[in-house]
């Protein structure tokens, strides 16, 4: 069993996101010790936003870009081991801030490296998308600055609602969802947003 951690929140030790993402692959591992583990930051370690020269050479298009230098083919070994990780990955663990209404800039470049035809997603016979990865479990760790609960506010959510459109067309169609909301309101909201999303993380079912 393997498992594939990613934060995203460049707040370091003062994120929700990576308190949360913690618990719950600590939660998991506590459930199967012989868990193998593998985590990428990328603030730590950003991926390189989409070109066709960092496109995973396993990508269609990759191979319009031509004869590479020695900086662009780091660049594409670099996606090809991202898009692999994930291929790999029997649960992703992802920890999902929410800046300006949507997901960082960091999430959204390893999420175009992963959306790969033939790969993540194919097409049928009549054009339409067929999901390569609905084989993984996706738990997805969201801290939000506001509630966003209400019809009005939810018009301007960006971040989970893009995710699940994301995960549905690789094929994913349950991904389960932590939710952190007001964490920007003061600490005391702060504080409680942290202890009601560990505690839905305590809610997670177990699952083979």
């Amino acid at each position: 069993m393997k498992l594939l951690h990613i934060d995203s929140s460049i707040l370091g030790t003062h994120s929700v996101t990576r308190q949360v993402t913690a618990v719950i692959v600590d939660k998991l591992k506590k459930a199967d010790p012989e868990i193998e583990v593998i985590y990428r930051d990328l603030v730590a370690t950003p991926p390189p936003h989409m070109t066709l020269a960092s496109l995973p050479g396993d990508h269609p298009s990759s191979s319009f870009a031509g004869p590479l230098g020695p900086t662009a083919q780091c660049l594409r070994e670099e996606s090809q081991r991202m898009l692999d990780e994930f291929l790999a990955a029997d649960i992703v663990v992802l920890g999902v801030p929410m800046y300006n209404w949507t997901i960082p800039t960091q999430l959204k470049a390893w999420i175009d490296v992963i959306i790969v035809p033939g790969k993540t997603f194919t097409y049928g016979p009549q054009g339409a998308e067929v999901g390569l990865a609905g084989n993984k479990r996706v738990i997805v760790a969201i801290a939000r600055g506001a509630f966003y609960s209400s019809e009005t506010a939810a018009a301007s959510e960006h971040a989970e609602s893009y995710l699940r459109t994301v995960l549905s067309f690789i094929g994913v169609s349950n991904p389960e969802f932590v939710v952190a909301e007001c964490v920007a309101g003061g600490d005391q909201n702060k504080a409680r947003a942290l202890a009601s999303a560990l505690d839905a993380v305590e809610q997670l079912a177990a699952r083979a």
